[in-house]
């Protein structure tokens, strides 16, 4: 019982310890960023777009957040102008962990005001989106929200 309250109490200080990382993730120049938790965010749209499966594919996009090779493309395209050594590969888009991170850099740099409705339509519509094209898919995230 001891050993399982440990690891509970341990779970939690690596939550509240990793929280401001990524909720500062669009932070650029010492600016102070508001304070969004996009963990339920990316949790519906993992569930939206493949009920949980990290091997899920539709057409050209794959993994538990369905990412196109586009979007792996323009995460490239933010890390080189960044000047960051690091790039995802398209197989990155079936690791959870790597899907997450290419999702707080696209909004670290096309959503720095930390929208959540701006994150869940341009996550289906792209960064250009319609509010009519993408109300349904929003809708759908919003109630597992």
């Amino acid at each position: 019982m001891m050993n399982r309250l440990l690891k509970v109490l341990c779970l939690i200080v690596i939550v509240f310890l990793t929280i401001p990382s990524t909720a500062t993730a669009g932070n650029r120049g010492g600016q102070k960023s508001s304070h969004v938790n996009w963990e339920p965010v990316i949790a519906a749209i993992i569930q939206v777009e493949s009920g949980g499966k990290t091997n899920a594919k539709n057409g050209n996009q794959c993994g538990a957040m369905q990412i196109t090779p586009i979007l792996v493309q323009e995460c490239n395209n933010i890390l080189k102008a960044r000047k960051s050594s690091k790039r995802y590969s398209l197989a990155d888009r079936f690791n959870i962990k790597k899907s997450k991170e290419m999702f707080l850099l696209i909004q670290s740099h096309h959503n720095p005001k930390n929208s959540v409705e701006h994150a869940i339509r341009s996550w289906n519509g792209g960064q250009h989106y319609s509010l009519r094209a993408t109300q349904r898919y929003f809708e759908k995230v919003m109630s597992y929200l």
